[in-house]
């Protein structure tokens, strides 16, 4: 069981990282919190992994810090909620955010996640408040620069795409960040300023 990866970080993108670790290559599949870290500070570049075992594939899932993995863990253990659809509410919302939906349960924010209707949302709020410590996790903040040029705009609609969002709403949510973000973002922050219009 691979419990935490550190090495050099080959390739990442919205969804996967390639981190070579002695030689070795291990893809992994990220939340957006987590590739919004990675591509901030790339190198060395450590991953809390999730080792997840099925009868025909193992898949590896990363996250930048503890609280990501807990939360990913949690949200697997609820009947119904898969690897897939946890990534995507923590790329939604991120963990801080979950948790605290939980505290004040706010299903109508899980519901605005793609792929998350209300007895899913339901079953998540009980479930995770029933497992609940208290403590919400610090996922710490970063500001939203301005975007660089369409191509920018383009990957970044490519990642809402990939996570279920109406292609629709997730151009008009890119051109509004985009907009008043000016000049010189990076796409990390680009999405997230947009995935904040998407889900508020």
């Amino acid at each position: 069981m691979i419990g935490r990866l550190s090495g050099r970080l080959v390739d990442c993108e919205p969804g996967s990282a390639v981190l070579d670790v002695g030689g070795v290559g291990y893809e992994l599949r990220i939340p957006l919190s987590t590739y919004y870290r990675l591509s901030a500070r790339p190198d060395p570049a450590v991953l809390f992994v999730h080792t997840h075992v099925r009868e025909d594939a193992l898949a590896l899932f990363g996250f930048a810090t503890r609280e990501e993995r807990t939360g990913f863990e949690r949200l697997i253990s609820i009947s119904g909620v898969g690897p897939r659809m946890a990534l995507a509410v923590l790329s939604g919302i991120g963990v801080e955010d979950l948790f605290r939906a939980v505290v004040e349960g706010d299903r109508a924010r899980l519901e605005r996640i793609p792929g998350i209707g209300r007895k899913t949302a339901e079953r998540i709020l009980l479930e995770l408040k029933d497992k609940k410590d208290g403590s919400i996790p610090d996922r710490g903040t970063a500001a939203v620069d301005p975007p660089r040029d369409r191509g920018l705009r383009e990957d970044a609609v490519s990642a809402l795409l990939n996570l279920g969002y109406p292609p629709d709403a997730a151009k008009r949510a890119v051109d509004q960040a985009a907009a008043e973000g000016g000049e010189g973002t990076e796409l990390g922050g680009l999405l997230r300023a947009a995935l904040r219009r998407l889900v508020r």
